[in-house]
């Protein structure tokens, strides 16, 4: 009975509360860049007429070359591959894209948390500064006690 409850505790820790909460907002982030980089910046970054850059390659072989001939234009990789070895270089473009796309927008929910975090370390420190102001009665008080020192002297 003691495992069960050690694992108990160990699951309902805050840490693992806010792991398993950061793991399911990153799968969702990671969906809405993908549909960014997929729908918006590829159509634009990529050559005319070709959104995706993961058919590009460059062949190895005269085989595939003449291939290519033969048909009037460039085969699709799967059917290059088939024939002959290739150099395909278009699926690395397109995940390198990927990433950058990625790391920026990672960079920039860093930079806005951190940014909202000086903002609120500064104001905590403006409001630890600021002496209390005190109850209206303590002010009246106060007062009170400041004229009758005054009128004593």
């Amino acid at each position: 009975m003691g495992i069960i409850k050690e694992f108990r505790e160990f699951a309902v820790k805050g840490n693992m509360m806010d792991m398993a909460v950061g793991i399911i907002i990153g799968g969702a982030f990671g969906i809405i860049i993908k549909s960014l980089i997929d729908d918006v910046i590829m159509p634009i970054v990529s050559i005319p007429g070709k959104v995706d850059f993961s058919n590009l390659y460059l062949p190895l072989s005269t085989k595939v070359s003449d291939a290519n001939e033969a048909a009037g234009l460039t085969l699709p990789l799967a059917d290059a591959r088939a024939i002959g070895p290739v150099l395909a270089y278009g699926n690395f473009i397109t995940v390198l894209i990927n990433f950058l796309i990625l790391a920026f927008a990672v960079f920039m929910v860093v930079k806005m948390m951190n940014t909202a975090r000086k903002r609120f370390e500064k104001q905590q420190e403006i409001e630890a500064a600021a002496p209390p102001v005190p109850p209206a009665d303590v002010q009246l008080l106060t007062e009170i006690r400041d004229e009758l020192r005054a009128q004593r002297a």
